[in-house]
């Protein structure tokens, strides 16, 4: 069979197509694309809640306690309902921070946390949910680089939750407190807090189908 008979055929084809297929098609390949949530310039996207200090230096955001030690978050001014959000932090320690997700409000949200929490144990990588404390916890402290940078993929479809710090699978559960919110990041007021400091320099979403 010759390639111009191929082609040819393969043209018609494709005017056969309805248009408003052929349409869908770029916008849906389009959707399964990873989306930088960060410019690595300033904080276009983004909103500051609370009286924490939020800036971008050398390519990355950097978060600290606000004048008294005070608290405060960095959201995206986008909500978001199922996604991989991928995030690569560094903090100086002793620090209190995470990665909120789907974050309606202080009372309805979750958050792969960043710290090290000692009762109950629970170290970065686990899963917080406002309201409920932890739903899941990582115990292994070999998995976390504490001076180094880390790297979280975040899952989120329907009310399936997975977390992986730096390629290991730290969390998986079913919780239904909100499937739809803001993407953002939390400074923690507190004496023991004082010096932290937490660095991102790549938050990347994927939308996901159900």
């Amino acid at each position: 069979m010759s390639s111009h008979f191929l082609t040819k055929t393969a043209v018609l084809l494709l005017l056969a197509m309805p248009s408003d297929i052929r349409a869908a098609e770029p916008a849906a390949d389009a959707a399964d694309r990873p989306v930088a949530l960060f410019n690595g310039k300033d904080l276009t996207g983004w909103k500051a809640e609370g009286r924490a200090v939020w800036e971008v230096r050398d390519g990355a955001i950097v978060g600290r306690q606000g004048p008294g030690g005070t608290a405060g978050d960095l959201l995206s001014e986008k909500e978001y309902d199922d996604f991989e959000l991928t995030v690569t932090f560094k903090v100086e320690w002793p620090a209190n921070t995470g990665v909120w997700y789907r974050y309606q409000s202080a009372d309805k949200a979750f958050q792969a946390d960043i710290l090290e929490y000692k009762q109950p144990y629970a170290l970065t990588g686990s899963l917080y949910c406002t309201g409920k404390m932890f739903l899941t916890t990582n115990r292994d402290p070999k998995l976390v680089r504490r001076e180094d940078w880390n790297t979280f993929v975040i899952r989120a479809v329907g009310n399936d939750h997975a977390i992986l710090l730096n390629g290991t699978k730290v969390a998986e559960v079913r919780d239904d407190t909100s499937g739809k919110g803001r993407i953002g990041f939390q400074v923690h007021a507190g004496d023991e807090f004082a010096k932290m400091k937490v660095s991102i320099k790549q938050v990347e979403l994927r939308r996901l189908a159900k």
